[in-house]
């Protein structure tokens, strides 16, 4: 059923109804691998990921907004998921409790947009938002707890929250130095007061080139422009 689910995903994708990027994960992810799907929503990463790593393998989803964690769990027990371990929670720089804020427009929630208050500098404007208090975790102490000897891939989407997830990350990356599929939009990142280079531009320091997706390849890329959102980081 996992495998009917992923392929249904990047058919998806390959007529535009899905992010193009999940073509390219057959490239990058190999059976056994231990990946992370942080800001999960209803799943679109976690089916093709739990494919491609296969009952070796491992992902680690997270998802803090209650709605889509109960669709995507009730999702993977249909699809007989067994290597995924979902968790409704978000991912930053360090552990605790935050602030969510859900968006909502003509009375319905945009899921889309959810971010978490801390750090928040330029609000955007919505004619509802509701707030809820989620757990937060960072990549590293997940690891520790979960004993992961190795971390393969980390997709990210947080909306604008990608440098904290990096920052809790830190250990993680310079041990396991995994590839990092980032989603990186200045609209996003603007409402912490950040830039894209304040995301690209601790990955340059590590080692890791940055990539998109074009003409069914990964081919390098020098900057972040608004034709992509989504950027490939390889060490």
């Amino acid at each position: 059923m996992i495998t009917l689910t992923s392929a249904a995903l990047l058919t998806a994708a390959r007529g535009r109804l899905a992010e193009p990027e999940l073509l390219g994960l057959r490239s990058l992810i190999g059976a056994g691998a231990v990946c992370f799907d942080i800001g999960a929503a209803y799943g679109m990463y976690t089916y093709p990921l739990a494919g491609l790593a296969g009952p070796a393998g491992q992902v680690h989803s997270f998802e803090p907004l209650p709605l889509p964690y109960r669709l995507l769990a009730a999702g993977c027990r249909l699809a007989g998921a067994a290597n995924v371990r979902l968790t409704n929670a978000a991912i930053g720089a360090g552990a605790g409790w935050q602030r969510l804020r859900l968006p909502y427009r003509f009375g319905l929630p945009i899921h889309g947009w959810a971010h978490l208050q801390e750090g928040l500098k330029h609000p955007v404007r919505f004619t509802g938002v509701r707030t809820l208090d989620v757990p937060v975790h960072t990549v590293d102490t997940i690891c520790d707890l979960r004993e992961l000897t190795r971390v393969d891939f980390l997709k990210v989407d947080v909306e604008g929250f990608e440098a904290e997830v990096l920052s809790g990350a830190a250990r993680t990356l310079d041990r396991h130095r995994p590839a990092l599929l980032l989603e990186i939009e200045d609209r996003h990142l603007l409402k912490y007061g950040r830039t894209a280079d304040d995301v690209t531009g601790p990955l340059r320091d590590r080692g890791y080139r940055m990539h998109v997706w074009r003409a069914g390849r990964w081919v390098r890329a020098e900057r972040v422009t608004t034709r992509h959102r989504n950027y490939l980081f390889l060490p």
